[in-house]
């Protein structure tokens, strides 16, 4: 069934949105934008004055995360070379750790326990224990490092899994301590050959059956995390990928460009695209609700919420 509009949010055009996140209840939805705001929206009351913003960030905002396991904690990374925790409920700031540069990728580990951010200067990786806010040695990449991601890892185990996407195509799949020492670091377990250029956006399926890779060669490549072999590859998108985001039940995957003026939707088992989504101009940020058929995106038009009538695709 085709999506209808859920809310249009308000958002003055000023405020070029960067990046957006759902909190893991889904009823709430955080966006940064170019001009340092951060802001916490309601879905049940999109309007503006029915929003927060965070102040503490003086340069634009590049992404941001919620804690997997706390609700109303929030991380952001500015190009002011901070990364801020915040509480939405007392609508503060609650730690800020410094970066060597402008802070540019953000990710938090499944279990709460951990925050990887990167900056510019020699593409360098800060790990953040949480809850603690402890920053460790940094983990300088010199490369070009994009955005990356922990993957699940067994409670057991002394060491997280990290994906890493790079400016030549491929993912890196690295390992980091769970408590690391000053002498730590990141051991590569494994490439993945994923694309012909650039390779930025990562997102898992929430059943960790499938990793997407999005490049600016405009292709979207759906890997088999059993054995990391690429399924199939999705080339419906216009211009590089931006964003990826898997449905709540990894069924659907949808890319985000800043070239493309609508969203494809594709089936993951089969590849085949589904239906579409008239955005109105680009949609550079996209992602799906936590629980339910609804995708938020942002972009020209500020941020938008659409959802499947009656509940289903």
């Amino acid at each position: 069934m085709s999506p209808t509009p859920v809310i249009n949010a308000d958002v003055p055009r000023s405020q070029s949105i960067r990046t957006i996140a759902w909190n893991p209840t889904g009823h709430l939805i955080a966006t940064g934008a170019a001009d340092k705001t951060l802001r916490i929206w309601n879905p049940d009351r999109p309007q503006v004055k029915n929003s927060t913003e965070l102040r503490g960030h003086t340069s634009g905002i590049e992404q941001v995360a919620w804690n997997p396991v706390k609700e109303s904690e929030l991380v952001s990374v500015s190009l002011d070379g901070t990364v801020r925790f915040w509480d939405v409920r007392s609508k503060g700031c609650i730690e800020t750790v410094k970066l060597d540069s402008e802070g540019l990728s953000l990710s938090w580990a499944m279990d709460g326990s951990m925050v990887m951010a990167g900056s510019r200067k020699d593409e360098t990786l800060h790990p953040i224990s949480t809850p603690s806010f402890t920053p460790h040695a940094p983990l300088p990449q010199y490369s070009q490092t994009n955005q990356t991601l922990f993957a699940p890892s067994h409670p057991s185990s002394t060491h997280h899994t990290l994906l890493h996407s790079t400016g030549s195509g491929s993912v890196k799949i690295s390992t980091y301590p769970r408590q690391p020492t000053p002498t730590s670091t990141l051991s590569t377990l494994h490439t993945l050959h994923s694309h012909t250029s650039s390779c930025s956006p990562l997102a898992l399926a929430p059943n960790g059956r499938y990793l997407a890779t999005g490049g600016s060669d405009a292709l979207i490549c759906l890997w088999d995390t059993s054995e990391w072999t690429c399924n199939r590859t999705l080339d419906k998108m216009v211009g590089g990928v931006r964003s990826l985001s898997f449905s709540f039940d990894g069924a659907f995957v949808v890319g985000g460009s800043e070239e493309d003026k609508g969203l494809e939707v594709a089936h993951v088992e089969s590849g085949e695209y589904v239906f579409g989504i008239p955005t109105g101009g680009t949609a550079g940020c996209v992602a799906w609700h936590p629980s339910r058929y609804w995708i938020a995106y942002a972009g020209e038009g500020g941020l938008r919420i659409v959802g499947a009538g009656g509940g289903q695709l």
